[in-house]
Protein backbone atom coordinates (compact mmCIF):
# COMPACT_ATOMS: atom_id res chain seq x y z
CA UNK A 1 0.00 0.00 0.00
CA UNK A 2 1.97 3.76 -0.95
CA UNK A 3 2.45 5.87 1.84
CA UNK A 4 0.63 9.11 1.31
CA UNK A 5 2.62 12.59 0.83
CA UNK A 6 2.84 14.24 4.27
CA UNK A 7 2.48 18.13 3.70
CA UNK A 8 3.93 18.16 7.10
CA UNK A 9 7.68 17.37 5.91
CA UNK A 10 10.53 19.32 6.47
CA UNK A 11 10.47 20.75 2.34
CA UNK A 12 6.51 21.42 1.86
CA UNK A 13 7.16 23.77 5.20
CA UNK A 14 9.85 25.75 3.08
CA UNK A 15 7.89 25.94 0.33
CA UNK A 16 4.66 27.51 2.42
CA UNK A 17 7.43 29.70 4.08
CA UNK A 18 7.26 28.92 7.38
CA UNK A 19 10.59 27.59 7.76
CA UNK A 20 13.41 30.32 5.97
CA UNK A 21 16.13 28.73 3.70
CA UNK A 22 19.06 30.08 1.64
CA UNK A 23 17.41 29.92 -2.05
CA UNK A 24 19.69 29.76 -4.81
CA UNK A 25 17.14 29.64 -7.64
CA UNK A 26 13.35 29.08 -8.24
CA UNK A 27 10.65 28.92 -11.31
CA UNK A 28 7.24 28.19 -11.81
CA UNK A 29 7.90 24.41 -10.98
CA UNK A 30 10.76 24.09 -8.78
CA UNK A 31 12.68 25.48 -5.74
CA UNK A 32 16.43 25.23 -5.23
CA UNK A 33 18.04 26.08 -1.83
CA UNK A 34 21.06 25.59 0.29
CA UNK A 35 21.23 22.62 2.15
CA UNK A 36 21.68 23.28 6.01
CA UNK A 37 23.67 19.88 6.92
CA UNK A 38 26.13 20.18 3.99
CA UNK A 39 28.12 17.32 3.10
CA UNK A 40 30.60 19.68 1.80
CA UNK A 41 30.96 23.60 0.84
CA UNK A 42 28.10 24.43 -2.19
CA UNK A 43 25.48 21.51 -1.19
CA UNK A 44 22.09 22.35 -2.91
CA UNK A 45 18.61 20.77 -3.20
CA UNK A 46 16.73 20.96 -5.96
CA UNK A 47 12.67 20.20 -5.27
CA UNK A 48 9.66 20.30 -7.44
CA UNK A 49 6.99 23.10 -5.88
CA UNK A 50 4.05 20.17 -6.00
CA UNK A 51 3.56 16.89 -3.63
CA UNK A 52 5.57 14.01 -4.41
CA UNK A 53 6.99 11.57 -2.17
CA UNK A 54 10.16 10.78 -4.25
CA UNK A 55 10.56 9.32 -8.11
CA UNK A 56 8.69 6.77 -7.66
CA UNK A 57 5.29 8.63 -7.13
CA UNK A 58 6.27 11.84 -9.05
CA UNK A 59 4.62 13.10 -12.70
CA UNK A 60 6.86 13.02 -15.56
CA UNK A 61 5.98 16.89 -15.72
CA UNK A 62 7.83 16.75 -12.19
CA UNK A 63 10.32 15.04 -13.15
CA UNK A 64 11.33 17.05 -16.37
CA UNK A 65 11.31 20.03 -14.15
CA UNK A 66 13.45 19.02 -11.15
CA UNK A 67 15.71 17.38 -13.62
CA UNK A 68 16.30 20.60 -15.63
CA UNK A 69 16.68 22.72 -12.25
CA UNK A 70 19.14 20.28 -11.24
CA UNK A 71 21.22 20.23 -14.06
CA UNK A 72 21.66 24.02 -14.01
CA UNK A 73 22.18 24.48 -10.54
CA UNK A 74 24.61 21.60 -11.23
CA UNK A 75 26.85 23.59 -13.60
CA UNK A 76 26.32 26.37 -11.22
CA UNK A 77 27.47 24.75 -8.12
CA UNK A 78 30.62 23.15 -10.59
CA UNK A 79 31.30 26.66 -11.86
CA UNK A 80 31.07 28.43 -8.14
CA UNK A 81 32.91 26.12 -6.36
CA UNK A 82 35.75 25.83 -9.08
CA UNK A 83 35.00 21.90 -8.62
CA UNK A 84 36.53 19.56 -11.43
CA UNK A 85 33.37 17.19 -10.58
CA UNK A 86 30.01 17.42 -9.07
CA UNK A 87 27.58 14.90 -7.51
CA UNK A 88 23.78 14.75 -7.91
CA UNK A 89 22.07 12.02 -5.59
CA UNK A 90 18.51 10.80 -5.12
CA UNK A 91 17.33 8.55 -2.70
CA UNK A 92 13.78 6.87 -2.92
CA UNK A 93 11.92 5.55 0.09
CA UNK A 94 13.84 4.88 3.67
CA UNK A 95 15.70 1.56 2.96
CA UNK A 96 17.50 3.93 0.60
CA UNK A 97 18.45 6.85 2.69
CA UNK A 98 15.37 8.57 1.81
CA UNK A 99 14.73 10.74 4.97
CA UNK A 100 12.62 13.83 3.94
CA UNK A 101 9.57 12.40 2.07
CA UNK A 102 9.34 15.19 -0.72
CA UNK A 103 11.35 14.64 -3.77
CA UNK A 104 14.59 16.03 -3.61
CA UNK A 105 17.58 15.64 -5.75
CA UNK A 106 21.14 16.79 -4.02
CA UNK A 107 23.97 18.69 -6.21
CA UNK A 108 27.17 18.79 -4.30
CA UNK A 109 30.44 19.90 -5.72
CA UNK A 110 33.38 17.16 -5.61
CA UNK A 111 37.27 17.59 -5.36
CA UNK A 112 39.81 14.48 -5.85
CA UNK A 113 41.17 13.65 -2.20
CA UNK A 114 38.44 15.08 -0.11
CA UNK A 115 35.86 13.25 1.93
CA UNK A 116 32.09 14.08 2.18
CA UNK A 117 31.25 15.18 5.61
CA UNK A 118 28.19 13.27 7.24
CA UNK A 119 24.87 14.41 6.35
CA UNK A 120 23.81 13.85 9.73
CA UNK A 121 26.92 16.56 10.90
CA UNK A 122 24.55 18.86 12.30
CA UNK A 123 23.51 22.54 10.46
CA UNK A 124 25.98 24.52 9.11
CA UNK A 125 26.46 28.41 9.98
CA UNK A 126 23.89 30.59 8.20
CA UNK A 127 26.18 33.29 7.43
CA UNK A 128 28.36 30.51 5.37
CA UNK A 129 25.40 29.23 3.70
CA UNK A 130 23.81 32.69 2.73
CA UNK A 131 27.96 33.13 1.38
CA UNK A 132 27.52 30.04 -0.51
CA UNK A 133 24.12 30.64 -2.02
CA UNK A 134 25.29 34.24 -3.11
CA UNK A 135 28.27 32.33 -4.68
CA UNK A 136 25.79 30.17 -6.83
CA UNK A 137 23.50 32.65 -7.84
CA UNK A 138 26.29 34.94 -9.11
CA UNK A 139 27.54 31.57 -11.22
CA UNK A 140 23.88 31.40 -12.63
CA UNK A 141 23.73 34.94 -13.81
CA UNK A 142 27.16 34.57 -15.06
Amino acid sequence: MPVPYDPANVFAKILRGEIPNHTIYEDEHTLAFMDIMPQADGHALVIPKTPARNLLDATPEQLAAVVATTQKVARAVKKAFAAPGVLVMQFNEAASGQTVFHLHFHVVPRFEGTELRPHAGGATDHGALAAHAAKIRAALEG
